[in-house]
């Protein structure tokens, strides 16, 4: 799945006529090897001690070629913090937003999916895309702030 993710990235990038350099690839390395929900800063700070020559304005901007090539997708929390996530090919899944630790859970639900089409369908609408974000406590924290 990494090498299709990246030549698919090649190719998005050669489209473009931009260049391709080492520390897009770094960058698109360690973003396919991460497996949660990630800020710039999340990410700069993985890429740093193996690679000082990469800067946060460079991480930055590679995320948001990696959303334009359809390879991540931006989310966006309460907390105004913008967390990146890898795109799958035919994937869709919803999330749990923890309003006390910021974690996110990603869940996929066929009922749900099934609902919303119906609705769209009833009122004559065509989904594009959509996005289901639910907040509230995980478990840990509802632990710690109440007695359940």
């Amino acid at each position: 799945m990494s090498n299709e993710k990246k030549k698919i990235f090649y190719s998005f990038v050669s489209d473009r006529s931009l260049r391709s350099t080492r520390q897009r690839d770094v960058i698109l390395d360690i973003f396919l090897s991460t497996h949660q929900h990630v800020t710039v800063e999340d990410l700069y700070l993985k890429i740093k001690p193996g690679n000082p020559g990469i800067g946060y304005a460079t991480v930055y901007r590679t995320l948001k070629l990696f959303v334009e090539a359809g390879l991540a997708r931006e989310v966006l929390l309460h907390d105004g913090q913008t967390r990146y996530e890898h795109v799958m090919a035919g994937e869709h899944h919803d999330h749990l937003i923890c309003t006390g630790c910021n974690s996110i859970i990603e869940f996929e639900n066929e009922t749900i999916e099934k609902l919303q089409d119906e609705i769209a369908t009833r009122h004559g609408f065509h989904i594009v895309s959509h996005k289901l974000e639910i907040y509230g406590l995980c478990s840990k924290c509802r632990g710690s702030a109440f007695q359940v």
